[in-house]
């Protein structure tokens, strides 16, 4: 018997505005494709991590933003949401560690919950202006969609999810990921929001969907750690 088809893959980060908005125009236009997609997370990984990753013969992408960049991103996205009729509140991320909030993303998907944490953890960062790298309150926006709250808290301390977590960085490593949002249907991959429309039209749907485009795609170079390589519709 052949094996089933893999299914379309999506990667994602709490990380990413970017990310957040691929994410609301795929729930509000497309909820079926949400659905049938598998949802990969996608971030920095802190010393233990990467320590972990480096052993398993992985690595992660890095690439420095500058300061225009980042100020160019802060005018992009929003008006972006604006389009979308969203407000953002940019984060100050002061001492930002995305285990936190992405190992225990994998705690709520075993439990079923995966998608509901990915949005409420979304709208805490981008909307709500919530500390993500803080356990307490990650543990929190677990507990609100029905996630086991301890379980996410400590996520990072739980050694089996660290080691799904390196699984979940290696994923990134062999399919060569480089920022998000990140789409993948069979051998084809697509890179940025504004990459979305013809992920969906490869999925046999067209490009008659509801997801608005963004403008075109802007060129920079980036200095603070990253994973964004450049352009308006995508980042790390």
């Amino acid at each position: 018997m052949a094996p089933a088809p893999r299914r379309p893959r999506i990667y994602f980060s709490f990380r990413s505005p970017y990310s957040w908005l691929a994410c609301h125009d795929l729930t509000t236009g497309r909820p079926d494709v949400v659905d049938a997609a598998e949802w990969r997370p996608f971030w920095e990984p802190d010393a233990h991590s990467e320590k972990l990753l480096t052993e398993a013969g992985g690595r992660f992408p890095y690439t420095p933003m500058s300061r225009e960049k980042h100020l160019y991103m802060l005018g992009d996205v929003r008006r972006l949401a604006a389009r979308r009729g969203l407000a953002v509140t940019w984060p100050q991320d002061v001492a930002p560690w995305w285990e936190a909030s992405h190992l225990a993303y994998l705690v709520a998907a075993a439990e079923g919950r995966g998608l509901a944490f990915i949005d409420r953890v979304h709208r805490a960062r981008w909307q709500e202006n919530l500390d993500i790298s803080d356990r307490v309150t990650v543990g929190r926006l677990a507990a609100e969609v029905g996630v086991d709250p301890v379980a996410a808290e400590h996520a990072a301390d739980d050694e089996h999810i660290r080691a799904e977590g390196v699984r979940a960085l290696l994923d990134i490593h062999r399919d060569d990921v480089f920022g998000v949002p990140f789409f993948m249907h069979r051998r084809q991959k697509f890179w940025g929001i504004d990459r979305l429309a013809d992920f969906l039209a490869v999925l046999g749907e067209g490009a008659e969907s509801d997801v608005p485009a963004p403008p075109p795609a802007s060129i920079a170079a980036h200095d603070a750690r990253s994973s964004d390589l450049g352009h308006a519709g995508g980042c790390g």
